[in-house]
């Protein structure tokens, strides 16, 4: 293939390839993307300030990475695009805690956000959030009663944020909170956002069940902030993938969760 020739990949299908390449690999250069798509240089490099202006991708001296780090989040739209499979096979599992009837909060991660579907079939339900894209998911529902959790709106998590005087959190208590976050070991959680994990923290408070939903590619890493310790959640949910003797560490007081891949 040459660069910018006849067979050259659509706009988007080039940089869908951009991406599962740097999510693969987890960097690359821009030399090395001209490769990979066929594209000339200064069309490899406006894909590339594209990308990073939606925050799917970060540029650092000599290349760019789409992968997250220890004090680097992917924004909400690109998160939204991986591990699909991980994330409704967790849903599925999750939703068996909830009744009709119950009062749910789900937080801002896009694992949680697969959630969606399950809750409009086990209403009537009363679900709180700060997702804007769970608002949207689930407005339509007759049988949801919706009440959106209030705060500054963050345009990379595509959600509100905010202490409990503004987001009026502390007023709330519910039959079960779910949540995600970046990663975890066998004894903490963590994320690279303090102001994340502070309301988080608050979310988690409000909740007579606590339920944290992790894929494989979560576990046994950290991030900058340390969130909470495992045993502040009453149940996890994980992936079927992760491994055994990770799970026989988990502190006794948690019931662990296997969802099928």
């Amino acid at each position: 293939m040459t660069p910018d020739g006849p067979d050259r990949l659509s706009r988007q299908a080039r940089q869908n390839r951009i991406i599962d390449h740097l999510t693969r690999e987890g960097s690359a250069s821009a030399a090395e993307l001209v490769e990979l798509t066929g594209r000339s240089l200064m069309t490899i490099h406006r894909d590339i300030d594209e990308l990073a202006a939606k925050g799917f991708i970060r540029k650092f001296h000599g290349g760019v990475s789409a992968l997250p780090t220890s004090v680097f989040e992917s924004s909400a739209e690109f998160r939204l695009t991986r591990n699909p499979a991980a994330k409704s096979a967790l849903a599925k599992t999750a939703s068996e805690l909830i009744e009709p009837g119950m009062s749910v909060m789900v937080d801002d991660s896009t694992t949680c956000l697969a959630l969606a579907p399950f809750l409009a079939e086990i209403a009537p339900l009363t679900v709180l959030t700060n997702f804007r894209q769970l608002g949207e998911e689930l407005r339509l529902s007759e049988s949801i009663h919706l009440i959106m959790i209030g705060g500054t709106y963050s345009r990379s998590h595509d959600s509100y944020i905010g202490p409990p005087d503004i987001t009026g959190l502390g007023s709330y208590s519910v039959d079960v909170v779910f949540q995600s976050t970046s990663t975890m070991n066998a004894s903490w959680t963590f994320h690279q956002e303090q102001d994340v994990v502070s309301m988080k923290r608050v979310m988690l408070g409000a909740g007579a069940r606590r339920v944290l939903m992790m894929d494989a590619s979560k576990v046994g890493k950290t991030s900058l902030h340390r969130y909470v310790e495992v045993s502040e959640f009453s149940d996890l949910v994980v992936t079927d993938d992760v491994e055994r003797t990770f799970l026989d560490s988990i502190d006794e007081s948690v019931e662990v969760h296997l969802a099928r891949v």
